[in-house]
């Protein structure tokens, strides 16, 4: 069975990056120095999908605005530029453009853009967006959404779908009511970023039904007591896994303690059984079962990235953590 991939992320004037294109496998790490460019190319993925469910002014907000995503050198040969042309022709641009490949049985390949253009007479306009699903019976369908840059600001329609009402800052593909576009936006929206945090493991965030492990695994306890009684098998299996990686290792369970849902982890030792609280287990015991929860949770992420999985946890324990990757 063929695996939902994002094959290639190209981005154009986002942070750091300038332009550039990079072809993904599964799985793919990204190597390199401080300063590289690895979470900027990770806050990407991460801007793409919250654009898929936040307003794209919530987005932007939550990192500082478009000033502050926008290539440096673009904001500032934008300010370098003569009045007149800031006011009329001058804009700058970010521009994202993602290649995805078998997103489900009739979808055999998906293209998607989006180009962001920051004003100083108006902030944030979306100034294309397009989209191009190929479906395994070899047909295409396309849209093409482009913002003119003129006084009225008028948004140009091309493609084989009816427009819908849009405003210069709502993305498109959010409100396409054709099914052939559901499995793009699907697999964008569901794309997450982990970075797990051990010190948040003892916070207690008081949910309700199914849950999705939050970015830091602050809510780990929770999601692994769903899993304990609706997949048991996952949980065996994590277990069986933590085993390998920590000496001693039991098991884990999610146990409610003073009205707040605890993790209690379960450690053989000569004297016998004993229990022990995330308090006192070790940073890479807790963020390696922060990711082996991000890696099983249900339903699983269409793209998981897992920043730094190696911190903390030892090198005699890597392998198992690669080998769920």
């Amino acid at each position: 069975m063929s695996i939902p991939m994002l094959q290639r992320l190209q981005l154009d004037n986002y942070r750091s990056f300038r332009s550039e294109s990079v072809d993904l496998g599964n799985p793919t790490f990204l190597v390199g120095q401080n300063g590289a460019g690895k979470s900027n190319f990770v806050d990407a993925i991460s801007f793409l999908s919250n654009a898929m469910t936040s307003p794209l002014g919530t987005v932007l907000k939550q990192r500082g605005g478009f000033e502050n995503v926008a290539h440096r050198r673009a904001i500032e040969r934008r300010a370098a530029a003569p009045a007149i042309a800031l006011a009329g022709r001058r804009h700058t641009f970010v521009r994202f453009r993602v290649g995805l490949q078998d997103l489900d049985d009739f979808t055999r390949r998906a293209f998607y853009e989006l180009a962001l253009r920051g004003r100083r007479d108006y902030g944030l306009e979306i100034a294309r967006e397009c989209c191009s699903v190929d479906t395994n019976d070899g047909s295409t369908t396309t849209f093409d959404r482009r913002t003119s840059t003129n006084d009225e600001r008028e948004i140009l329609w091309r493609g084989d779908v009816e427009r819908p009402k849009l405003r210069r800052s709502t993305l498109a593909l959010t409100l396409v009511g054709d099914s052939r576009f559901e499995p793009v936006f699907n697999f964008l929206a569901n794309m997450r970023r982990y970075c797990i945090d051990p010190l948040t493991f003892q916070a207690d965030h008081e949910q309700y039904g199914d849950l999705e492990l939050y970015e830091d695994g602050s809510n780990v306890a929770h999601v692994l007591g769903q899993m304990e009684k609706k997949s048991p098998e996952d949980w065996t299996e994590i277990c069986e896994l933590l085993a390998i990686a920590v000496p001693g290792f039991a098991e884990v369970q999610a146990r409610r303690r003073k009205g707040e849902l605890k993790l209690d982890f379960i450690l053989s030792l000569r004297e016998g059984r004993a229990r022990f609280d995330a308090s006192e287990m070790s940073d890479g015991t807790l963020r390696a079962l922060g990711i082996l929860v991000a890696a099983y949770q249900r339903p699983a992420p269409s793209l998981m990235v897992i920043e730094e999985p190696e911190a903390s946890i030892h090198p005699g324990a890597l392998g198992v953590i690669l080998d769920v990757l």
